[in-house]
């Protein structure tokens, strides 16, 4: 998105670890680890199975609690706070992009993206209006009563990430985005990620995939729960460029 220097820190992790038993084993997920994240980057979170990398998802999105350190939303602490607090500063602060879409097979796009305004007690007039905005801004405005089965798996991550951006969330957890998607799929769902990341929205992508990273301006290694990298993504690519190197949709060979 551009320079974000002097943009504000949205979310910082301050001397964080996390430590849990497997089996009666002292297992240590996180070490330390001190993160910043402001306002308008992109930043793709990294690293092998193990490193730690959804274990700090967990952690930043509030979904989880660190065994020592400080988690800071928005300037607040949050590392102490109750659990109905903690849910209200998720649906308020936080959209999340899920590997598995998690949408409510039963219940329209229109309806699945209303939800967190449901949590909220935002009412139904309003809510109806804001969730057709999110859909439109993903590029679904003509799926809103579709249901997911009716829907392409690109299609139902797009109302996932509709969903995500109802509240008008602080930042947007995606973790492994386009996991569950094919190729061209995948590219399509990282063109609006990285489109909302162009028009103001923080995004946070926790990966394995290089190519999914590469839509980040700025990369954080994991290894063995620390931070062993964290700068500039150098091969950067665009959207737009990416996708005109896909073959015509139909095409073989």
């Amino acid at each position: 998105m551009g320079d974000t220097g002097l943009a504000r820190v949205v979310l910082e992790t301050r001397d964080v670890s996390k430590c849990y038993y497997l089996d009666g084993v002292e297992v240590n997920a996180l070490r330390s680890v001190d993160l910043e994240i402001r306002q308008g980057e992109m930043v793709a979170i990294m690293g092998p199975s193990g490193s730690g990398k959804s274990t700090l998802m967990h952690i930043v999105g509030l979904l989880d609690r660190p065994s020592s350190g400080e988690v800071i939303l928005e300037g607040q602490d949050v590392s102490s706070l109750a659990p109905n607090e903690l849910a209200s500063l998720r649906n308020r602060h936080i959209g999340f992009v899920f590997q598995a879409f998690n949408l409510l097979s039963r219940t329209s796009a229109l309806a699945n993206v209303e939800l967190p305004l449901v949590y909220g007690g935002v009412g139904g007039s309003e809510r109806s209006r804001r969730a057709r905005e999110a859909l439109e801004r993903v590029g679904l405005a003509n799926r809103l009563g579709h249901f997911p089965s009716q829907l392409s798996g690109g299609q139902q991550q797009r109302v996932a990430i509709a969903r995500a951006l109802v509240n008008d969330p602080s930042i947007v957890l995606a973790d492994e985005p386009t996991g569950n998607l094919d190729s061209r799929s995948g590219i399509e769902v990282m063109a609006v990620l990285q489109e909302l990341n162009e028009q103001g929205i923080t995004v946070v992508l926790v990966t394995h995939d290089d190519r999914v990273a590469r839509h980040a301006e700025r990369a954080v290694h994991m290894f063995d729960g620390r931070v062993s990298e964290d700068g500039p993504v150098a091969d950067r690519i665009m959207a737009a460029d990416e996708m005109a190197l896909l073959p015509p949709e139909g095409a073989t060979g």
